[in-house]
């Protein structure tokens, strides 16, 4: 699903000065981005709607599953790569997400009442106090700033995905699932650094907008930040589990 890659590749400085290069088309502006930040996230919520309808009634998962995270991954690949296709391709990566997600939370939900809607408004909760934050200038982009976030995504990507093998070989990492005191600490420090990547990606759409990046720079951005949105909510989902066990 793309959701832990190292620094958040979809917006890294090296592709904005590409694009720069590149654009014949209208320039790219915040409000742009913005709204199909929101049609994209709107997108989502009716897909998950959908999906955890179907679950409830027939109770086969597996399709969605199948379709909304691998199908989700391969088009966050494609448009990492292909960032001219984004105003095509991420609708359908936030449907694909939203699938996937659907299934998901009515999982969670028939274990924990209520749990969907804390993390949807601590997401969103999170997402526009990192807004604040970064518009008061209390938190900025600085290089060291940027060296620290990636550093910290780069680690719990390969943590993750060494989790990921050892499941294969039927071995678990204990605090990764329960809801001891060490894996509440491990969630909460990775909810954190998946909502202070918001800060990054907040700086390089101003940075984009300011120098005339091409018009479906807007798509590929708001493709990045629905990218992290998703990976804070899991996060989040994950914690408050954890927190329900205790």
């Amino acid at each position: 699903m793309a959701l832990f890659q190292p620094n958040n590749p979809v917006l890294n400085e090296k592709t904005f000065r590409e694009a720069a290069l590149k654009s014949t088309d209208n320039s790219m502006t915040v409000k742009g981005t913005a709204n199909k930040t929101a049609f994209l996230l709107a997108l989502v919520i009716c897909a998950a709607v959908y999906s955890w309808g179907v679950l409830a009634r027939e109770g086969n998962y597996i399709p969605f599953l199948a379709i909304g995270g691998i199908g989700g991954f391969i088009l966050a690949i494609i448009i990492s790569f292909k960032k001219e296709w984004a105003p095509f391709l991420s609708p359908a990566y936030a449907l694909a997400e939203g699938l996937f997600l659907g299934v998901i939370s009515a999982m969670y939900a028939g274990l924990y009442e209520g749990i969907v809607l804390q993390a949807v408004g601590l997401t969103f909760g999170t997402a526009v106090a990192m807004l604040v934050l970064y518009r008061t200038g209390v938190l900025r982009a600085t290089e060291k700033f940027r060296a620290i976030i990636y550093t910290a995504t780069a680690g719990i990507a390969v943590f993750y995905l060494i989790a990921f093998v050892l499941r294969f070989f039927s071995v678990d990492i204990p605090f990764l699932h329960e809801g001891s005191m060490v894996g509440i600490i491990f969630s909460l420090v990775v909810v954190a650094i998946a909502a202070l990547n918001l800060i990054l990606n907040f700086d390089m759409i101003e940075q984009g907008a300011a120098q005339g990046m091409p018009k479906y720079f807007e798509w590929y951005a708001a493709f990045g930040l629905l990218v992290v949105l998703v990976w804070l909510y899991l996060e989040i989902l994950r914690l408050l589990s954890k927190l329900n066990r205790r």
